[in-house]
């Protein structure tokens, strides 16, 4: 007996488990239930962790349902080898399409989907006119140059995106700035010199999609030296098999008085639910 006791007591580690004797099963079970960051925090705790982050059931779980329409969309040819994880990873960063007019990523902590058209993707009346308006490099926009316009009496931008949204509802909105910023010094400065005319006469948004929904909204633009989303509308998309077409434009064409000073950068489309992220009017 007292033998017995000796023996046990010289092994009392003996029969203890910790995580690295879980199964990669197992573990691959929980991690689908997580966020994505937190699986790539996990992923390195041990082995079995970073074996069972890589499984696919993980990562299909957090890729949009519609993602082969997607990736056909943005990259047309795709390499079928790619484990998911590495799909995913791919589609969360911004990827460039229709000859680099616009950009779509997945929000990398929710899986969401994200798209933005550059101003070089609108169609702006006047644009080509140096009289009126200038396209500028900037570190300040995702596509490196925004329209600036000095000043002009017809105010007028459309444009339009055709693609496979995942279900959901989406917010759209104009990414604009009255004054244009440079930098002087290291530091940012913002020529407000040749901002007028638009709190005179509000400035009209509107959206449409090839479903019949449609949204308006008008608003006075103010608050010079800084990047503002103006929310134009939302949608809802319930079938992501089929592409959504979405019309939009933004126009002040009240010719009494002209109006300049400001940039545009592009239009961005989000996830309803990421508005709190942003300025809204």
């Amino acid at each position: 007996m007292g033998s017995g006791f000796s023996h046990n007591a010289q092994n009392p580690l003996e029969t203890e488990t910790g995580l690295g004797d879980l199964p990669e099963g197992c573990v691959a079970s929980v991690l689908v239930h997580l966020d994505p960051p937190e699986i790539c925090r996990l992923a390195r705790l041990n082995r079995e962790f970073r074996g069972a982050s890589s499984a696919d059931f993980v990562w299909e779980s957090k890729l949009p349902p519609n993602c082969e329409s997607v990736v056909r969309r943005v990259f047309g040819d795709f390499p079928s080898r790619l484990c998911k994880r590495d799909i995913y990873s791919i589609l969360c960063r911004q990827n460039s399409f229709d000859g680099d007019t616009k950009k779509v990523w997945l929000d990398k902590s929710t899986g969401r989907l994200c798209l933005s058209i550059s101003s070089t993707g609108l169609a702006i009346t006047g644009i080509d006119d140096r009289r009126y308006w200038n396209r500028i490099p900037t570190e300040e926009s995702r596509f490196g140059t925004v329209a600036y316009l000095q000043q002009i009496w017809w105010f007028e931008v459309d444009g339009e995106v055709e693609f496979p949204f995942p279900a959901g509802t989406y917010s759209l909105f104009f990414r604009l700035q009255l004054g244009r910023s440079s930098k002087r010094f290291g530091r940012r400065v913002c020529n407000s010199e040749h901002v007028h005319g638009w709190g005179i006469k509000p400035v009209r948004f509107q959206l449409s999609t090839s479903d019949g929904q449609e949204a308006i909204f008008q608003c006075l633009l103010d608050e010079p030296g800084k990047w503002v989303h103006y929310h134009v509308g939302d949608f809802v998309v319930q079938d992501p098999n089929t592409p959504m077409k979405v019309k939009f434009s933004m126009t002040q064409i009240d010719c009494t008085h002209t109006k300049g000073g400001i940039c545009l950068d592009s239009v961005v489309i989000y996830p309803n639910e990421f508005r709190e992220r942003l300025k809204c009017f």
